[in-house]
């Protein structure tokens, strides 16, 4: 929210949200599968426990923090909505201010950058993202926001667009006879990322990336077995010895030699031949296929490859040019989706108050001093007042006298 919030409102977080707004889902369900299971693209599956799995892993944790954290501390606000009716006056004003306080403190135990976090979470991995709304009838603070896990959301296929017909339901994969908690249009804000027309269900930049995470994960781990000695790397090779000879020789050398530290002395005809199994370089820990599959992982989450690690090709003049290439193609689109349902499903739709919308007050502009410089032109041109001016820096108005 902007700076110029009330210290009033900075001290009502926390209070007053429990008191009519009764929760129906659980937060998360012990063991969550997607009730459409996709299919699968390579072993290990795609499934909800795998992705979630393969989200603590650190390339996978690095790319969704990047978007994530961007997102969920950006400034926001509520402003009017252009264009509305009827828009004005101190009544708006005040469903504005009681707006906000609701999304600073969406219920008794969030505030709204961990409730973004685990929204995105969802969103990413899974392409899922769904949060409960319930009403308080509390003016101060009109709705409850909850978080609720987006694997266990199943989507009837069969609403028709009735607001009293049930739309959604949560329930638990493989709980026979449950008939779960049934949720209408309104009780509910389902975030799908990349939506299609051949199926209800989002597609997670997560799951664009898995099959490309599973070769990551054998690469490596490869490459850890070689790196720590753990992969026969060459062999010896001696010619015309019996079976008992090479039995002997075998024993000797590992009860003596090998792991001892002492340097071994073979007496024999001929000198033993040692066979390479590899070349005995960085280019059998496969580095450069590494850096490839790092590449494709950031392009499945819109990322440039520096954002990863991989620093091939990146110098003063680009590295900024890439950071600003990865604000515009993996935040950007994501926020606006984000806040295009808040607007609708939170505010318009929830609480029925058309004539208002959030905003991400920082989303056009990264450059601060740009953006400072542009309001000031306009305000010198007279294109803007100065309470316009205060309201696009998230401050309240002042009183013109």
């Amino acid at each position: 929210m902007g700076a110029g919030q009330g210290v009033s409102d900075a001290e009502e977080k926390v209070s007053g949200v429990e008191a009519a707004a009764e929760r129906k889902t659980t937060a998360a369900w012990s063991n969550g599968f997607s009730l459409a299971m996709r299919k699968p693209l390579a072993s290990p599956k795609p499934t909800v426990v795998n992705l979630r799995r393969f989200a603590e892993i650190p390339v996978a944790r690095r790319a969704l923090n990047y978007i994530k954290n961007r997102i969920s501390s950006m400034e926001w606000r509520v402003e009017p909505r252009p264009g509305a009716v009827g828009s004005g006056g101190a009544q708006q004003q005040t469903r504005i201010a009681s707006i906000s306080r609701a999304l600073q403190a969406p219920n008794t135990s969030d505030s709204f950058q961990t409730l973004m976090e685990q929204l995105l979470e969802d969103v990413l991995v899974g392409g899922f993202g769904a949060v409960e709304l319930e009403l308080t009838g509390d003016e101060r603070r009109p709705v409850a926001l909850y978080p609720v896990d987006g694997a266990t959301i199943q989507v009837n296929l069969a609403w028709d667009e009735n607001p009293d017909t049930m739309r959604y339901v949560q329930k638990q994969a493989g709980m026979i006879g449950s008939e779960g908690v049934s949720l209408l249009d309104e009780e509910l804000m389902y975030v799908r990322l990349n939506p299609r027309t051949h199926t209800v269900l989002g597609l997670g930049k997560l799951e664009v990336a898995f099959e490309t995470i599973t070769q990551f994960l054998s690469t490596q781990r490869f490459a850890g077995k070689l790196a720590a000695n753990g992969v026969a790397q060459y062999a010896l090779w001696m010619k015309d010895r019996t079976p008992e000879q090479q039995e002997r020789l075998l024993r000797w050398w590992q009860d003596e030699v090998e792991g001892s530290g002492h340097v071994p002395v073979l007496s024999c005809e001929e000198k033993p031949e040692v066979l390479r199994f590899s070349g005995g370089t960085d280019a059998d820990l496969h580095l450069g296929w590494q850096q490839f599959l790092l590449a494709m992982i950031a392009n499945a989450f819109d990322l440039p490859p520096m954002m990863l690690g991989v620093l091939g090709d990146v110098n003063r003049s680009t590295a900024q040019e890439m950071a600003d290439e990865a604000f515009q193609n993996a935040v950007v689109p994501l926020a606006k989706l984000v806040a295009e349902h808040l607007s609708r499903d939170v505010i318009q739709k929830r609480l029925g108050w058309d004539d208002l919308r959030f905003v991400w007050s920082e989303l056009e502009s990264r450059d601060e001093m740009n953006e400072v410089n542009v309001q000031i032109k306009l305000l010198e041109a007279g294109v803007l007042t100065r309470n316009e001016v205060r309201v696009m820096r998230g401050l309240p108005t002042l009183e013109i006298q």
